[in-house]
This record gives C-alpha cells, sequence and structure tokens, in this order.
C-alpha cells in the first residue's frame, strides 16, 4: 500500500540574514538590485518576513549568493503528515454496528404544530 505523505518546510531567511548581520529587509534591496533581481521594498520584506509559496528560481539563487549559503540552509523541507492511501476502515458494516438489512437512517416527516399555523 502506497503512503500519502504531506510536506512542508521551514523558510529561514530571517535567520540566516541574522548570522550575516543583516537585521532589515531593506539592506537585503541593493544586494538583490545588483544581481538583477529588482523587488519592491513591500516584496522583499515579505520575502524576509513570511513564507513564501514560490520563489523564483533567480531569486532563491541570488539569496544563496548574498548570504553565502546552500539552498538547504534557507529551505528546509519536513514531512508534515504521513498516512495510508487507504484508511484503516472496519471491512463489514457489523464492525460499526449497522445490521444488514436495516436502513442506517430513516425518512422523518415533519409536522407543524397546531400554533404554527
Amino acid at each position: 500500500m502506497a503512503e500519502q505523505r504531506r510536506i512542508g518546510y521551514n523558510w529561514n531567511l530571517r535567520t540566516v540574514m541574522a548570522q550575516r548581520n543583516l537585521w532589515k529587509s531593506t539592506e537585503l534591496m541593493p544586494l538583490l538590485k545588483s544581481r538583477g533581481v529588482n523587488l519592491s521594498e513591500s516584496q522583499v520584506y515579505r520575502l524576509v518576513t513570511g513564507t513564501p509559496e514560490r520563489i523564483p528560481a533567480r531569486t532563491f539563487a541570488a539569496l544563496c549568493d548574498i548570504l553565502d549559503c546552500e539552498p538547504n540552509d534557507l529551505f528546509e523541507p519536513y514531512v508534515e503528515m504521513r498516512a495510508a492511501k487507504t484508511a484503516d476502515a472496519p471491512k463489514r458494516p457489523e464492525d460499526l454496528g449497522v445490521k444488514p438489512g436495516s436502513p442506517i437512517a430513516r425518512r422523518v416527516r415533519i409536522v407543524p404544530d397546531d400554533e404554527d399555523g
């Protein structure tokens, strides 16, 4: 049975920047520009303070060059959740407390009270 995995990741840009004595996102902007990556101030701020869902390869490579680090220093994947391909559900209805031939749900008829009119 194949296993399903949900993969998460840690984005360590802020930590790596601090290790290199870069404390502000504005300090990163001219360094990115000198490598041909033109991002607005707000884009750089979000890159530093948030966790990006996608990042262009050129930007990622520029960050590695600026910070003199490897890609796995910035991007650290991990397994969030593992699950079997199918759930380990009971095979027989009796195991759930359902008797064969008897319906699980019954039709209900709602009758208004005399006061509801």
